[in-house]
């Protein structure tokens, strides 16, 4: 890793197998979701997962790399944490706030990644691919911040 642009290229990647492992997960998590409203949220965020995987792909067509050959450990490592948490013997409005904070950890990875590539995109003059990326930083937030609606809420309350 030479500069700032290899630099950036290895964060996409990255991300890219961040988003990969977590298209594998989400329908779990979905799964294992007794709230209707935490489940749809779930599934919902498995659609934009999908669509922010797609957009990492055309990012890295227009620089001209392929987005794969990475493995993102710190995402390897929370899927794990939360399909840990599953195998607990859990009541269900437990596992739900469990599902809940497994999920904004992964959101608070992909915010912190994402507002890293936006940085750097902007700083090596990819305007149009900053404004890509941001959406998908703005994205991320949303789906954390519906995170903490659902927990605080009613979900955690019920857990107590």
């Amino acid at each position: 890793m030479k500069d700032l642009n290899d630099l950036f290229k290895h964060q996409l990647k990255d991300l890219y197998s961040a988003e990969s492992q977590l298209i594998k997960a989400l329908p779990k998590m979905a799964k294992n979701a007794h709230d209707g409203k935490l489940k749809k949220a779930f599934e919902n965020h498995l659609e934009e997962t999908k669509e922010q995987k797609n957009r990492l792909e055309e990012i890295c067509k227009e620089l001209d790399f392929s987005p794969k050959g990475e493995t993102c450990k710190a995402m390897k490592g929370l899927i794990e944490e939360a399909e840990d948490f599953l195998k607990e013997d859990a009541p269900e409005e437990v596992r739900d706030a469990g599902l809940i904070a497994d999920a904004q950890r992964v959101e608070h990875y992909e915010i912190a990644g994402y507002g890293t590539v936006v940085r750097y995109a902007k700083e090596l003059g990819h305007s149009k691919i900053a404004e890509k990326l941001q959406k998908t930083l703005d994205e991320e937030y949303d789906a954390d911040n519906k995170l903490d609606k659902l927990a605080e809420g009613r979900l955690n309350k019920k857990a107590v």
